[in-house]
């Protein structure tokens, strides 16, 4: 199929050539083909300045990134063929992985379906669409995921800051059956309760699963604090794992509760607590009080959220750390984690080095952690690599 052009200025192609699936909108040669002339979510034809095919996708003429790549074939559309197919794929390695059906599904361009990210609790699915190329195909979606896998519902919860940067609706809906209020998922052999419906974002954040098992071979007999711990996915792990004993410290008391709830799940009640503070008076509240802990785990929210954040966010990461590394037994562990795409991995490692060299302690690295496997870096694009966590001794 012919699709309408979407030319791009002279040497814009070659980050695209190289894989990189984005069009900025200020690489579009809007002479020759005006973005005044597409709706939001229009299939294109992208092209070089001589008018040579790069690819296939679709296009949104409001946003910082113009159009979004689908394939570098011409002709290519987004339908529910396309879906069926790269869905599948995104199936097959998540089934090869995980002996149970609790994962990322979908991870945007990880999986070549950018716009889209599906979260998988067993028979519950979880969507989110940000693009609205994709918000163009939902139905279907929906047709293809009941298809392929038959859940017995879906929740969409559009409801993230990206859509409203598309143009998008924003808010939350039963597309199919009746979600319930919590799924159980299980994890690295501990069962949880998860919030999709009053949440965070799709309830649970499956991306530090490979770092949360990892620190379970610390947790042993040992004192841990979870700070920013959300339901509790390090904390009750931990004590799961045989900690001695673990403080879990949040802002929201929702959160706390499901927390408890899920220690009492796992039988670990009488060693996890709770604390409902900002977690930055909560760190300073334990120094005060002269507390120590063998094992921190900070897990924060994104503190960069965009580049001209950078310098402000840097300096809250050092800050948090530094607060973190003073509530340390001597021998303890710091987990450091980030998950803002714009502080890199050798920032964040700066900043433990700077903080404990501040407090007068020396560092060890003893494991390095990243996103797990259902959430696929494209290797031509680094902003689907974000996550990034420290284990530090």
């Amino acid at each position: 199929m012919t699709l309408p052009p979407l030319r791009l200025k002279k040497n814009e192609d070659r980050r695209l050539r190289a894989g990189h699936l984005w069009v900025f909108s200020n690489e579009i040669d809007v002479a020759r083909t005006p973005l005044t002339s597409f709706r939001p979510g229009d299939a294109v034809e992208i092209q070089d300045n001589t008018g040579r095919a790069i690819g296939s996708g679709y296009v949104n003429p409001g946003t910082l990134i113009a159009a979004r790549l689908l394939s570098h074939a011409p002709g290519v559309m987004l339908n529910a063929a396309l879906l069926e197919e790269r869905i599948t794929r995104a199936l097959a390695l998540r089934e090869r992985l995980f002996a149970r059906p609790f994962y990322r599904l979908v991870y945007g361009e990880g999986d070549r379906l950018p716009g889209l990210v599906i979260d998988r609790f067993g028979d519950v699915l979880v969507v989110q669409i940000t693009t609205a190329g994709m918000e163009r195909v939902r139905a279907e979606l929906l047709e293809v995921l009941e298809r392929l896998l038959a859940p017995a519902a879906v929740l969409l919860r559009n409801d993230t800051p990206a859509r409203a940067l598309e143009g998008l609706a924003q808010g939350v809906e039963e597309a199919l059956g009746t979600v319930p209020e919590r799924v159980e998922i299980e994890e690295n052999g501990v069962r949880f309760e998860v919030p999709i419906l009053g949440g965070q974002k799709t309830g649970w954040f499956y991306d530090h699963r490979p770092n949360r098992a990892r620190l379970q071979a610390y947790a042993p007999g040992r004192r841990v604090l979870d700070v920013f711990s959300y339901v509790g996915s390090w904390g009750v792990q931990a004590a799961a794992a045989g900690a001695a004993s673990v403080l879990c410290v949040d802002s929201s008391g929702a959160a706390l509760d499901e927390v408890q709830r899920n220690a009492l799940l796992n039988g670990v009640e009488d060693r996890v607590e709770t604390h409902r503070a900002d977690a930055w008076d909560a760190l300073r509240e334990l120094k005060a009080a002269g507390e120590r802990f063998d094992i921190v785990v900070l897990d924060p929210p994104a503190f960069i959220k965009r580049r001209k954040d950078i310098k402000e966010g840097e300096q809250a990461y050092r800050r948090i750390n530094q607060l973190a590394l003073t509530l340390l037994a001597p021998d303890g562990v710091l987990v450091s984690a980030s998950c803002s795409y714009h502080l890199s991995r050798d920032a964040l490692l700066g900043a433990l080095l700077r903080t404990s060299r501040a407090e007068g302690r020396e560092l060890q690295v003893i494991e390095e952690g990243h996103q797990g496997p259902d959430h696929p870096m494209h290797p031509a694009i680094p902003e689907t690599s974000y996550l990034k966590a420290f284990f530090v001794r």
